[in-house]
């Protein structure tokens, strides 16, 4: 099983996800879970597509974090 980062950004209405290590790859959804779960059919999807197509699988590695910075 390969892992990916994914980055979710809060859009207002809705969420938006991407995994920067799959160009290409977004998704979005009205709830957190319902984004990851999207996006995961997505990454899946799009993997699958490279692969019948005899292309490239990208690798991890992309890395997140958080940092704290004095206001």
């Amino acid at each position: 099983m390969t892992e990916f980062t994914i980055v979710i950004e809060d859009a207002g209405t809705n969420y938006a996800a991407y995994a920067p290590d799959v160009p290409g790859c977004i998704a979005t959804g009205s709830t957190i879970d319902e984004v990851t779960a999207t996006l995961r059919e997505a990454i899946a999807e799009h993997l699958k597509i490279l692969r019948e197509m005899g292309e490239e699988i990208p690798m991890p590695h992309s890395h997140a974090g958080v940092i704290q910075i004095a206001s």
